[in-house]
Formats: C-alpha cells, structure tokens, sequence
C-alpha cells in the first residue's frame, strides 16, 4: 500500500508540472501584460513600466517560472494585486466556508441519492419509477437561477425563516442560519441527476448473474439490495462523488455570490474581476492539485470497499 502510494505520488509530478507550464502560459502569453490592467487606460509609459518592475514581468520567461515554481513548492503566491492581502491567508480564510456549505451538501446528496435509488431500484420498471424519472428530468431542466430566486423569495422573504444574505463570526451560526438555504438549494438541484445516475449504477448491479443467484438461494430482495448490490456500486458512486469534491469549490460560485458568503468561488468571481492574477493562479493550481490527490484517494477508498480491488 505505501509503495502504491509512493509511486503515484511520483506519477503526479509530470501531470502538476504541465499544470504548470499550462497556467504560466495563459496568464503570460494569452492573458497579457498585467501591468495595463492596473494602471488603467490614462496612465503613462513610466507608471506601467514602475508597475512591472514591482510585479516582476519585466524578468525573463525562464526567471518568472522560476518564480512561480517556487511559489508552488513554498505556498507562497504573494500579494493580491487588487486587495494587498497574502494569497496563502485569502486562500484559507475563504475555504472554511466553502468547506461549510460543501461537506454537508455532498453527505446529504449522497445519502439521499444512495437511499432513494435503492427505493427506485425495487420498483423498476413501475409507474412509480417512470414518474420520478421524469421528475428528475423536469428537475434537472430548470436553471440554479430559478432555484435560488425561488428558495430566497418563499424561505427567506415570505416565511422569514433564514437570511437573505449574510456570514457571521460563529460557526454553528453560520451552519445552522446562514448555509441551511444555500445547502437545501444545491441539494434540490443536484438531487436529480445524482439519483439519476445512482439509479443506473444500481440496476446495472440488478441485472448481473450474481443477484439472479441469490434470489435462486431465497434471500431477501432488501437483503441483495443493501448488502450485495450496493456494495458493488459503491465503486462508481465513490468515483463520482470524490471526482465532484474539488470541481464544487469552484462550482458553488453561485450560491456564494448570491448569498455572500465568503468562500472561494465568489473569491474567484472577485479575483476575476479585479483581474487578479496572483490569486487566480493559485486557486488553479491548488483544485489541480486537489483533483489529483482525491483521484488517489479514490483508489484507496475502492480497496477498502472491495478487497479484491488490486491496487496497481
């Protein structure tokens, strides 16, 4: 087990480094000079020219990778060019309440998903079945624009029973008040196609000469469902949750945004418009990172759900 993880751990460089490569080109080459960005249209050739000095895009190429190499390796990306403020601090001030909104909204979708496609998956083919079905579809067609408007204008506004916006300083304020409308909103739009797509990694399971035989034996439909069935769809599920974890950071944006609440996709809408390049790059490389290393998780995760999972 240490020796796979080692080896994939040495199987990641070559990947984080094209990250790299990748990233320093767009936001060098593709992106432009930074430093007409902040000095703003009326500003002369010695103001700019001050500006890329104390950026450090008058160095070479090779000398800002460099750089930028290093930054990775220590976690040090520098100031933000629009606020002053360490990246490293903005990075991890902003996930706590990412992490808020995105731990139980994962936990509830999938254990709502897990539990209403097993329910689904014992009357397959019914009118019960076919109806959530198109439920799901209908679902799935409606834009997390309505959602929000909707949830905000009947829960918040109507019925006065959470806030429209705002963060606080307490965390189970924070849990309780302020991320219960911004967790039920995603879990209402994600609830569809997760349940969708559990009830097909369920039914593929159904079908398989395995469940044939232990109906043959006498057991228990329930008992072939929890035990035999949903142990082997496990595998794909948790390769769908870990491969959502670090894409939602981002993908929330949204809700943060609409909400203000200070995580880090509405830290990404920000650093966007304020063409903050030092912050942009680093949140790119860390869900990079982040992507790879819940990948490894993942395999680690299918050996401890099915042993007979050779990890290789």
């Amino acid at each position: 087990m240490f020796a796979y993880i080692l080896r994939r751990l040495w199987q990641m460089l070559p990947t984080m480094l094209g990250v790299v490569l990748l990233v320093f080109i767009l936001f060098n080459w593709v992106g432009g000079d930074p430093a007409y960005i902040l000095a703003g249209k009326m500003s002369s050739a010695e103001s700019i020219a001050n500006i890329r000095r104390q950026l450090g895009v008058d160095q070479p190429y090779y000398v800002q990778l460099w750089i930028f190499i290093k930054q990775i390796v220590t976690f040090d990306f520098g100031q933000s060019w629009a606020t002053g403020e360490t990246v490293s601090h903005i990075i991890t001030s902003r996930l706590g309440p990412s992490m808020m909104v995105l731990i139980p909204l994962t936990v509830l979708e999938t254990f709502f998903g897990v539990a209403l496609a097993l329910a689904i998956a014992f009357v397959r083919g019914s009118l019960t079945d076919r109806a959530v079905m198109i439920a799901c579809t209908v679902g799935m067609s409606i834009s997390i624009l309505v959602y929000i408007i909707v949830f905000q204008y009947g829960f918040a506004y109507k019925l006065g029973l959470f806030p429209v916006q705002g963060w606080g300083d307490s965390f189970w304020e924070n849990l309780l008040r302020y991320s219960t409308l911004p967790i039920l909103i995603g879990l209402a739009v994600s609830i569809a196609p997760t349940l969708r797509l559990f009830r097909t990694f369920v039914l593929d399971e159904a079908n398989q000469d395995y469940v044939r035989t232990a109906r043959a034996k006498g057991l228990k439909e329930g008992r072939i469902m929890w035990v035999h069935v949903l142990r082997n769809a496990a595998i794909p599920i948790i390769t769908y949750v870990m491969s959502n974890l670090p894409a939602l950071l981002i993908g929330a944006f949204l809700l943060e945004r609409f909400f203000g609440i200070p995580g880090i996709g509405r830290e990404v809408i920000l650093a966007v418009e304020r063409s903050d390049f030092p912050v942009i790059k680093a949140i790119t490389v860390y869900v990079a990172a982040a992507t790879m290393l819940f990948n490894l998780l993942t395999d680690l995760l299918y050996q401890a759900v099915d042993p007979r999972v050779q990890l290789k």
